[in-house]
């Protein structure tokens, strides 16, 4: 993965705070249609999702259901490819064939949220008889190579198909925190083009999965090498997830860190600095110059050439040449070169975890909503002013502590995930939306399941919530009143369930001792 930085930490929150860049739903652009070859367009389906995401600050419940609709491409092994964002949380999933005809009921066999890509497969397999797989390339495009892509976008009911030209390759982000190759066409992309075949000659390079919004003909393309990353991962039946580099560099570009280094005018690289990804274990080291992945030389700005005039981020190469989960490095440690080996990993765990394709658990207690702290729940708030204030004020972990690891006095960050219900008890705090819980009772609070195990075990008088961060006051409330609170809250706001289902169990125990 990409090193982070301050310089990438802030383009990282422009586009929360600016609007996405990369936007999936756009106005629709003019595209220039083209003939549909009868190999290919039998192959591309329109896919029909019908979705319900999680209500991040309800997370008792979920939002309305909405209705979607996307593209994708039949593979072999009798399979459907399209983009995650096309059937995450969905409830039912269906697909069509080209020219109409009845839609057919299909499951989501597999879902990587991170690089975005779906498996579907079919309850009836005979459609695959007159629909056959396109043939995938195995080698990259390259620039101004012509490219064709086909899908359902918004704006009518048959097969489209746009022209344009590979006018990038690059190794960039994803869905965090994932990263992979990437090919920007200028072929236009609207809204349905999402998992429709992307071709050159007879052959799919990959599917379309994004547009840039507020741009003109600027879209994106996931290429064959990710996606037979992908096909490979899910073989065995489970999806592990990318092979990933993680640590914090910065370039050797200026003259003075070269001299500070003692290193030569020839040697090219890029520094490592210190950060939670080189502690511990890792044969990494703060100022190490790491010059060559596997013999592949890296230049000054951390990038390697892979196919002429095209250059990239050099933790591209974790995924193309990594052997037994091991990535070759050759370094330079105290002006002395050494190879060494640093283990991959394709679970790096966080203490504040992407949702993926997962709802936010949730523990009610008395007028309090209580959640995990997930990248999604931040993103949301993020995208408001006020909040972005808030949590620089108050100094809060969802911005010190995002990209932190898990640790035995944070399993992960628990939070106030909904506005204060409407009750006596509850008179003269204000909502806390967003607050990092801290602390009960002087207690420590490492996790969602640890604080519903103290709350449940707790035999005090009154119970005391303690925030992190700065100027967060605190909250004290009657124990049992709070008890007796929650069941009236409950039925109040028609909430079937005190918490969710692990959770429940877990504060039910006590009634089985």
């Amino acid at each position: 993965m990409p090193r982070l930085t301050p310089r990438m930490a802030i383009a990282c929150l422009l586009p929360l705070l600016l609007g996405a860049p990369g936007a999936r739903a756009d106005e629709p652009a003019a595209s220039a249609e083209a003939p549909v070859p009868q190999s290919i367009d039998a192959a591309v389906v329109k896919v029909f999702a019908k979705t319900r995401a999680p209500d991040l600050f309800h997370p008792w419940t979920k939002q309305t259901a909405t209705e979607v609709s996307g593209s994708g491409v039949v593979i072999d092994g009798h399979r459907i490819l399209t983009n995650a964002h096309v059937v995450n949380y969905a409830s039912e999933v269906q697909i069509q064939g080209n020219q109409g005809g009845d839609r057919i009921n299909a499951k989501v066999a597999f879902l990587a949220p991170g690089i975005d890509l779906a498996v579907l497969t079919l309850d009836d397999a005979s459609f695959f008889q007159g629909h056959a797989p396109i043939a995938r390339s195995t080698t990259l495009p390259t620039t101004k190579d012509t490219v064709m892509v086909y899908g359902y976008p918004t704006g009518g009911q048959t097969l489209s198909v746009t022209k344009g030209i590979v006018s990038r390759i690059e190794f960039t982000s994803y869905n965090f925190p994932t990263s992979g190759l990437r090919l920007q066409v200028d072929a236009a992309i609207n809204p349905g083009n999402s998992g429709g075949p992307a071709v050159i000659g007879e052959k799919m390079v990959g599917i379309a999965f994004s547009r840039l919004g507020g741009a003109q003909n600027i879209g994106y393309i996931i290429p064959n090498e990710e996606i037979e990353l992908f096909l490979a991962d899910i073989a065995d039946g489970h999806y592990d997830g990318k092979p990933e580099f993680r640590f914090d560099y910065q370039t050797l570009e200026n003259p003075a860190l070269r001299t500070f280094l003692k290193l030569p005018a020839s040697t090219r690289g890029v520094v490592a600095l210190d950060s939670i990804w080189i502690q511990g274990n890792s044969p990494l080291r703060k100022w190490d110059l790491i010059t060559a992945i596997a013999g592949k030389p890296i230049d000054d700005q951390g990038e390697v050439t892979i196919a002429p005039n095209v250059r990239v981020k050099f933790p591209y190469l974790a995924q193309k040449v990594a052997a037994d989960g091991d990535l070759p490095l050759s370094i330079i440690r105290n002006g002395k070169p050494m190879e060494i080996r640093v283990p991959l990993r394709r679970d790096w765990p966080l203490a504040i975890p992407a949702l993926r394709d997962q709802y936010p658990p949730y523990f009610i207690y008395g007028p309090l909503v209580f959640s995990t702290a997930t990248q999604d729940l931040i993103n949301g708030m993020l995208g408001r002013a006020e909040w972005v204030t808030s949590l620089t004020v108050m100094r809060s972990p969802l911005v010190a502590e995002r990209m932190s690891v898990p640790d035995k006095d944070h399993e992960e960050y628990v939070v106030i995930a909904s506005p204060l219900f409407p009750h006596t008890i509850a008179k003269g705090y204000a909502n806390h939306v967003g607050c990092v819980l801290a602390t009960v009772n002087g207690t420590p609070i490492r996790s969602l399941r640890h604080l519903v195990t103290v709350l449940r075990d707790l035999t005090d008088e009154l119970v005391l919530f303690e925030f992190a961060g700065h100027s967060v006051e605190s909250m004290v409330f009657p124990r049992k009143e709070m008890v007796e609170a929650t069941e009236a809250i409950l039925s109040d706001n028609g909430i079937r369930a005190q918490a969710s289902p692990e959770l429940l169990k877990v504060w039910e125990a006590k009634a089985k001792q």
